[in-house]
């Protein structure tokens, strides 16, 4: 009789412990602090910037504006740039269904610029909800400042477009991790162009490259695969395509490419010819966006190449592209 009272007791114990867990993960999480009391002055040099970053760099016109699959890499459709609505969800790894939000001035103009600087950088929401980082802003919580102040004064110039996207909802167990993701910031200061390696280092962590070339599996990066691509990535129309190795393996990632064969792949998959031409069924297509990130400087382009020079090969051979049956 004894031995099951302490077994009851020390069951309720357990619950409680649990139940608490639970509660302060619920309530007490994430906690990052408020929004930065800020006004971002949208001068003319914040505005560019912000428009080559958004646009070339950290991409975020991509995800939130409706892309052109009958072209190569999906473009942004002319006239949705910044309304969101792209899903992604269980069919992509994702632990949830989650769709890019409005970003145009028709759905933000009631947030502060301090309340965009905080969910750009943490993940957390205007109300103090968390983000499943789709948008990483893990990375973007390691870029410079300024650079982030320049999307902020770059965004608020798009075209208001009245769009109400559906909310984001996570499967369980995410429900409750998603609060434990958001962290506070670590922002560091954009190197000198002059110093080349930083600056390739700098900008692979703004555009992310780490997270579609690397294996992913239950809402988390496969350790040990960074930039051996392989990650998959389904098209509306049942094809497939894999995140090619940029790795420095010479047999199956780019350790034999050369500075002018890399800056040249990105500046023919963004001219006009790939911009205009319609793809026919079967065609080998990317969900990665070439068309804007074809856009950015050769001073960037080769920034990024000298620091993908410093990664650790990884041999995997990827099957890019599979047509849909």
């Amino acid at each position: 009789m004894k031995i099951k009272k302490t077994l009851k007791w020390l069951l309720i114990i357990i619950v409680l412990v649990i139940v608490g867990g639970l509660s302060y993960i619920k309530i007490a999480l994430p906690n990052v602090g408020d929004a930065p009391d800020m006004k971002v002055e949208a001068t003319p040099e914040r505005i560019a910037r912000g428009e080559y970053l958004a646009n070339h760099v950290t991409v975020c016109i991509d995800c939130h504006s409706s892309r052109d699959w009958s072209k190569f890499s999906g473009p942004p459709k002319d006239g949705t740039y910044g309304k969101g609505g792209e899903l992604f969800d269980q069919k992509f790894g994702f632990p949830g269904s989650y769709t890019s939000k409005n970003i145009t001035p028709a759905n933000i103009s009631n947030w502060t610029d301090g309340e965009l600087f905080r969910v750009i950088t943490t993940g957390v929401t205007k109300d103090g909800r968390a983000m499943f980082p789709v948008m990483p802003y893990t990375y973007y919580g390691q870029m410079d400042e300024e650079d982030i102040k320049c999307i902020i004064a770059y965004i608020r110039t798009l075209k208001p477009i009245e769009n109400k996207t559906a909310e984001c909802v996570s499967d369980f167990p995410m429900n409750f991790i998603i609060n434990t993701i958001p962290k506070k910031a670590n922002f560091q200061k954009r190197p000198p162009e002059t110093d080349v390696l930083a600056t390739g280092k700098y900008l692979v962590n703004a555009t992310a490259c780490i997270e579609c070339h690397t294996k992913f599996d239950k809402g988390q990066l496969v350790a040990g695969t960074e930039f051996g691509g392989g990650r998959e990535f389904p098209f509306p129309d049942g094809s497939k395509v894999c995140s090619g190795n940029i790795s420095l393996d010479m047999e199956t990632g780019i350790g034999s490419w050369s500075k002018d064969k890399f800056i040249s792949l990105f500046h023919s998959r963004s001219d006009s010819t790939a911009l205009n031409t319609n793809l026919k069924p079967g065609d080998f297509n990317s969900i990665m966006p070439w068309t804007m990130y074809g856009k950015m400087t050769d001073a960037d382009l080769e920034a990024i190449y000298t620091y993908l020079r410093t990664v650790t090969p990884i041999k995997n051979d990827v099957v890019k592209y599979t047509a849909a049956k």
